[in-house]
Formats: C-alpha cells, sequence, structure tokens
C-alpha cells in the first residue's frame, strides 16, 4: 500500500515529538455550508487529522450528542454523495491534512462498495474507520480500501484482550483507534493511567501509532492522554460546540465555525503542552 497522507502527518509529528489532535465533526451538521467552513476552519485552528462523520439513522455506538448531530444533518439533506463531495470542496483548498471517513456500513453497502472506494479516492480521503464492520468481514471493505491507498483504522477497547488483538491489528494502517472505556460515545473520561497501560499493551503488538478517543473535552485532558498516545481524539465536545449555538428551531445564536475553533485551539495548546510535558 502506498503512503497516505495519514502516514505522512503521523511521521511528521513523532518527529516533532508531539502527539496528533485528531478532531471529529458530523458532516452536514446543522447544514452544509455551515459544515464545510467547519471543516475548514479546523486545521486553521490546530487539527491535524480530521474525522470527518457520515450521518447515519441507526447510530448504535454513539452518544446522545453524536446521535443528535447525525439526525440534525440528515433533516437538513446531507447524504453520502454529500459528504463526499464536502470533502472533495475542502480538499480544493487544502491538499495535506489527513481526512478520515467514520461512520457505519449501511450507506456505503446501499451506496455500493467500490463506486464509494472510487469516490473517495477522488474526493482525497485517507482512511476509514467503519465501527461496525469486524475483521471477520475484512473482504467486505477492509481489503478493497487498502486495494484502493485507503487506511482502514480499527478500533480498540478495554475488552480487546491479547488474543484478540492480533485478529483487530490484523489489515489495520494508518493508525489504531483505542477507545478508552466501553460504552457509547461522550461518556466521561476514562482512568489516565489505565489508558497509558492500554496504548503500551496495544504498542507490543504494533507499530502503528495509537490515537485515543472517549471523552476528551478540555485542553488539560487532551495534554494528560497525549502524555502517553501518538494522537488524541475528541469528537463529543466538537459536536455539542455546534449543538450550543443552534437554537430549538434550528437559528444559529452564534457562528458554530468560530465556535469549534475557539475549542479545538485550546485543545491544540494542551496538546502541545504534552510534548513538552514529555520532553522535561
Amino acid at each position: 500500500m502506498t503512503t497516505t497522507r495519514i502516514d505522512r502527518r503521523m511521521a511528521k509529528l513523532k518527529a516533532e515529538g508531539r502527539p496528533a489532535l485528531v478532531t471529529y465533526f458530523m458532516g452536514g451538521d446543522p447544514d452544509y455550508e455551515t459544515s464545510l467552513s467547519i471543516m475548514k476552519a479546523l486545521p486553521k485552528a490546530g487539527s491535524d487529522i480530521i474525522e470527518l462523520g457520515m450521518p447515519f439513522s441507526d447510530p448504535m455506538a454513539d452518544g446522545p450528542a453524536i446521535q443528535a448531530a447525525g439526525l440534525r444533518a440528515l433533516k437538513a439533506g446531507q447524504t453520502l454523495a454529500k459528504t463526499l463531495q464536502m470533502a472533495r470542496e475542502f480538499r480544493a483548498g487544502d491538499d495535506e491534512t489527513p481526512i478520515v471517513m467514520m461512520g457505519y456500513y449501511n450507506p456505503i453497502y446501499i451506496y455500493g462498495v467500490d463506486r464509494f472506494l472510487e469516490e473517495a479516492v477522488a474526493s482525497g480521503i485517507d482512511g476509514l474507520i467503519v465501527v461496525d464492520l469486524p475483521p471477520e468481514m475484512d473482504t467486505e471493505l477492509c481489503i478493497p480500501a487498502l486495494k484502493a491507498g485507503i487506511n482502514f483504522i480499527r478500533l480498540a477497547t478495554p475488552t480487546t484482550d491479547d488474543k484478540r488483538l492480533p485478529k483487530v491489528l490484523e489489515n489495520t494502517s494508518g493508525f489504531v483507534y483505542y477507545v478508552s472505556m466501553t460504552g457509547i460515545t461522550g461518556s466521561a473520561l476514562a482512568d489516565t493511567s489505565k489508558v497509558a497501560e492500554a496504548v503500551q499493551r496495544i504498542k507490543a503488538h504494533t507499530d502503528l501509532p495509537v490515537c485515543v478517543g472517549f471523552g476528551v473535552k478540555t485542553a488539560e485532558q487532551a495534554r494528560t492522554i497525549g502524555a502517553s498516545a501518538d494522537g488524541v481524539v475528541v469528537g463529543t465536545a466538537i459536536v455539542n460546540a455546534v449543538a450550543n449555538v443552534i437554537g430549538p428551531k434550528g437559528e444559529k445564536t452564534a457562528d458554530p465555525a468560530e465556535a469549534v475553533a475557539t475549542l479545538v485551539t485550546g485543545l491544540s495548546q494542551g496538546i502541545r503542552a504534552a510534548r513538552l510535558a514529555t520532553a522535561q
């Protein structure tokens, strides 16, 4: 497989001695144009890798905030085709920042795997996280994605033991996404000492970077997690920053892109402090 933007970005950050800030937002929330402006604001605010959410009507692994964001996006007319188009429009002005599409298999299956991968490559997508496709189903999407030059990023959790981990890592590329707790997205922050132990355990099985997510909301939390992980993933806090400036009738009480940029700037400062903490 050829080197992707994710591989290059993670190698660059490793050379700098700091973890990546990986930011998730829901494509099409609260509407297409606003969502595109959020996406464009992320790198300028300090995001190193963007996770672009694919809205789905039955998001079983997502907490209330991301579920609500997906429903707002679907109500506003967001589709998988429009999510790919959003990536294409973003790429017109930014050819460096890696984009990972994250969501569920059903919309991709309905769209058609071959068609989806062809358009994903054309749109500048670098990676996929499909939360409901286990390794046993790698022939469905994972293997074709790898052949197309797209990283397939797998989730590991606290319940992924040493017996299961090699299977999970078998066709994983780009980075490993360690979900720091069991349960739905947006839960309370996990015990950071246990996170450090888990990162080291995963690293004993792979040379891939390990990025940690679920529950990170503040710069201090990002700094703490970043002291042991190769990357910190923030999603629910960003989705909430959008929701907090959307009124009961869908009206914007402030600029969502500005609200997200303010949050991400703070998180980015926390991430950069993680390098200082570990370098001392």
